[in-house]
């Protein structure tokens, strides 16, 4: 089962480069988006995958007397869900704003520091 999802992280993982690799700003960020829940299903997924296995260890006993599931990951995860919802929410409000500044959405247009039919600056001294 766990092959399964080693797939899946692979197919997000490389979708969500695809897509970073685009000259529009909002491909990019679909791209930043679905990298983020490729790197939580693979956190997920290295913490084993055992269905109906409760995390817990009976009272009285200091080791677990069965095969339990590990939930560190699990906390990992819901912490990464949270982390890349609010920078995801940031970039996007920040893509907006540079749609709104700027007037396009193309990557390559969007060279306010370095403007095209200037001189390039010097190379060596």
């Amino acid at each position: 089962m766990e092959y399964v999802f080693a797939i899946l992280v692979g197919l997000l993982m490389s979708a969500s480069i695809y897509l970073m690799l685009s000259k529009k700003l909002v491909r990019v960020l679909m791209g930043i988006a679905i990298l983020g829940n490729a790197v939580n299903l693979l956190i997920f997924t290295s913490g084993r995958l055992t269905r109906s296995v409760p995390p817990f260890i009976p009272e009285g006993s200091y080791l677990p007397l069965e095969q339990t599931a590990n939930p560190l990951p699990q906390a990992l995860v819901l912490t990464a869900i949270v982390i890349s919802f609010s920078f995801l929410a940031y970039f996007l409000v920040l893509g907006y704003r540079a749609y709104q500044e700027l007037g396009t959405d193309d990557v390559l247009e969007m060279r306010v520091a370095e403007p095209k039919g200037e001189e390039k600056p010097p190379l060596g001294y």
